[in-house]
């Protein structure tokens, strides 16, 4: 019960990560407030991680209106008392390519969500997390400290790249309030995102799907994908008083893929 009594805002909730973090909170006996752009993800999330309600709360939410941001805070304030940590799973990944074929356009609007996107959420939970300390969570990518040769997200990589490199300044400006941050890094990560990817290669390729999964596992110490639930169980360990003493860190959960 790694986090017992404890209130943690997750954004960014779908069917993947950020409903296995969700699942995790309310298992290790947290309450867990939930945000994202679709309501209906939201309530069916809630729904499945505590029928009873009682430790679950949700607004729809996106993290590139300010307002919207400190709307989520306040409701976690408002139903359950303080903020003790917040996760930032909201991201925009789906933009693929390289620096030939960048429309820097939309470069600017992946920047927005997943860089300015998450410091706004994180800014709108300061408040309450300065009144008893707290910890802050992000979700990164291996690739932004290396490239994968299957998929190339240039944009998604380097905006996840500079929020690892805010984190740094985040961990020493909130450090007196006994604020912590850190980032998860995964790479191939076993969830319908990967699901998807997985099976549309094999289905373009002619190959069947373990074959696929072969190609990906071939680099890693351990002979399987990380899934979305192991991410989530070294998210709920920095986010609980376990990790009271790590800031400024970067956890690669990756079945050993990369070693730093």
């Amino acid at each position: 019960m790694l986090l017992q009594g404890k209130t943690v805002i997750v954004s960014g909730v779908g069917a993947g990560l950020g409903h296995q973090i969700a699942a995790a909170v309310v298992r290790d006996g947290g309450r867990a407030v939930l945000g994202a752009r679709t309501g209906a993800n939201l309530a069916k999330t809630a729904a499945e991680v505590d029928p009873s309600g009682a430790r679950t709360a949700h607004r729809a939410t996106d993290i590139t209106d300010e307002a919207q941001c400190t709307a989520l805070a306040r409701l976690a304030v408002e139903r359950f008392g303080a903020i003790d940590a917040v996760v930032h799973v909201a991201a925009w990944d789906g933009y693929f390519g390289g620096l030939e074929d960048a429309d820097f356009t939309t470069w600017q609007q992946v920047i927005d969500v997943n860089l300015l996107g998450t410091l706004r959420m994180t800014r709108a939970c300061l408040p309450a997390l300065k009144e008893r300390g707290g910890s802050v969570v992000i979700i990164g990518t291996q690739s932004s400290v290396a490239a994968p040769s299957q998929v190339r997200q240039a944009a998604y990589a380097a905006s996840k790249g500079a929020l690892t490199s805010a984190m740094y300044s985040l961990a020493q400006e909130l450090g007196p309030h006994r604020i912590r941050v850190n980032t998860v890094l995964p790479g191939w990560m076993w969830g319908p995102p990967v699901q998807g990817y997985v099976q549309f290669t094999a289905h373009t390729e002619g190959l069947a799907e373990s074959e696929v999964l072969d190609r990906l596992t071939e680099r890693m110490a351990l002979p399987e994908l990380a899934t979305d639930g192991d991410v989530a169980e070294a998210v709920v360990f920095l986010a609980s008083d376990r990790a009271r003493a790590i800031t400024g860190q970067s956890l690669l959960v990756n079945a050993g893929e990369l070693m730093r």
